[in-house]
């Protein structure tokens, strides 16, 4: 074992260094690094020893939980938190058709390997999917991408009304993180709310504060953050092509009538000669005018027919015969 301590001109000011420590072991090499780069300590050595506690008490915790689900009634191995979800403890392969009869078609394992008691195969044989996010015990928590994954995996499961057993070694911390991250995005859950119903489940659910934060985390980039767009979008587009609510109309003078036919249209002669430019422009003007003038008058003819009926019944039953009333 050797420490080395490396110093270069340009790079280090005020006595800042870079520290290098090599560990070597025999019959199996660790090698673990330390950088002190502007004052900073870049070393994973809490995930190194947590990561050698949790290895060396699985199996005594694992048959704590064990002894506690076969005398405690209310210490169950797995809960239901969903329709489509099932909150638990690392399953055991005889777990696995069990699980398979109360409908589960996927697995997420937050288990690092040592951790893991059924095999992917066994898996498949019962046709179910099986995801795997190896996460440490603890301390520690799934990281964001892999959080977005699971989500999305229960959340296609239970889209085709199917249910995901969710779980990792006592079903407290590292898979509740998961369940509480699906519960704010496809619940409208606060965290703190999903937190509190989840615990009104299962009780014993308990988050490391890295596990805590990762859950807020979440909820704010892929919750509240979308959330959020969604609501500036749906803004703008209303401010672009809304319309008014009510559409105030001006009353129409019915005495105001003029009935304009074709024949009044004559004169618009499109190839009357007046030059180039005065042709073109006056045979457009013709067309639009007639167009417009036309559709003006049978639309106020659609929407006032029945009234000018009403206001000639006198003259029609005076002269005893019916007036047809025709637009040409």
């Amino acid at each position: 074992m050797y420490i080395e301590v490396l110093e270069e001109e340009g790079e280090c000011e005020r006595g800042e260094e870079q520290l290098s420590v090599d560990l070597s072991l025999e019959e199996g090499e660790e090698q673990l690094s330390v950088d002190l780069s502007h004052g900073a300590i870049v070393l994973d050595v809490k995930r190194v020893l947590v990561g050698a506690g949790a290895r060396a008490l699985f199996y005594p915790t694992l048959m704590y939980n064990v002894m506690r689900n076969k005398i405690q009634s209310e210490f169950r191995w797995w809960d239901r938190v969903d329709e489509f979800i099932l909150l638990g403890a690392v399953p055991f392969p005889t777990d696995v058709p069990h699980l398979k009869e109360l409908g589960v078609c996927g697995v997420v394992t937050l288990n690092e390997s040592y951790e893991t008691l059924v095999p992917a195969s066994l898996y498949h044989a019962h046709d179910i999917d099986n995801l795997v996010i190896p996460t440490r015990d603890y301390l520690f928590a799934p990281s964001y991408g892999d959080i977005c994954q699971a989500v999305d995996f229960i959340h296609e499961k239970a889209c085709s009304s199917k249910t995901t057993y969710v779980h990792c070694k006592a079903g407290r911390g590292r898979s509740t993180t998961i369940v509480l991250c699906y519960l704010v995005a496809h619940k409208e859950m606060t965290p703190e709310a999903a937190f509190e119903y989840v615990r009104s489940i299962r009780p014993r659910v308990l988050l490391a504060s890295a596990q805590w934060q990762a859950v807020q985390d979440y909820y704010f980039h892929r919750v509240k953050k979308t959330r959020s767009n969604i609501c500036v979008v749906d803004n703008l587009v209303e401010k672009t092509i809304g319309f008014p609510a009510t559409h105030e109309l001006a009353a129409f003078d019915d005495d105001s009538l003029v009935m304009v036919t074709e024949s009044d249209l004559d004169g618009y002669d499109e190839s009357h000669e007046y030059g180039v430019m005065g042709n073109v422009m006056l045979a457009e003007l013709s067309f639009a005018s007639q167009a417009a003038i036309a559709r003006l008058s049978c639309l106020w003819l659609r929407c006032h027919g029945e009234k000018l009926k009403n206001s000639m019944s006198v003259g029609t039953d005076q002269l005893g015969s019916d007036v047809d009333i025709r637009v040409y």
